[in-house]
């Protein structure tokens, strides 16, 4: 069982920055890929970013390129998600997931975090 705990949301400004973190307990962190979603409401949880077991080519969704970074250090058990130039349209829940795979869908994952909320405002 791997439990996943999200932390870094908040309230900001428009074309401000955070960075979201996830610790996952497991001594099995590098055997993972990890993955970055997001729901806003009365919407389907969407991709935002994934990383691989290795760290290595992370993957994004259109509407976050350029602006998110998806990061990895396996020393400490934690993913992170840099996530700049903000806009409202990126208000939503942001989970975390771990998986075999660096997928872009949700069902690609076992284990999720519970979440954190990151508000936009404009």
């Amino acid at each position: 069982q791997v439990q996943l705990v999200e932390s870094g949301g908040g309230l900001v400004q428009a074309g401000g920055s955070l960075r979201l973190s996830c610790v996952a307990s497991t001594r099995t962190f590098n055997w993972f890929s990890m993955g970055w979603f997001r729901q806003a409401p009365g919407k389907e949880r969407e991709f935002a970013a994934a990383i691989s077991r290795s760290g290595g080519t992370p993957s994004y969704a259109d509407s976050v390129k350029g602006r998110f970074t998806v990061s990895r250090d396996s020393a400490k058990n934690t993913v992170f998600l840099q996530m700049n130039s903000l806009k409202p349209e990126d208000t939503a829940v942001y989970y975390c997931a771990a998986g075999p795979h660096a997928a872009t869908d949700a069902a690609g994952y076992d284990y999720w975090g519970q979440g954190t909320q990151v508000t936009v405002s404009s």
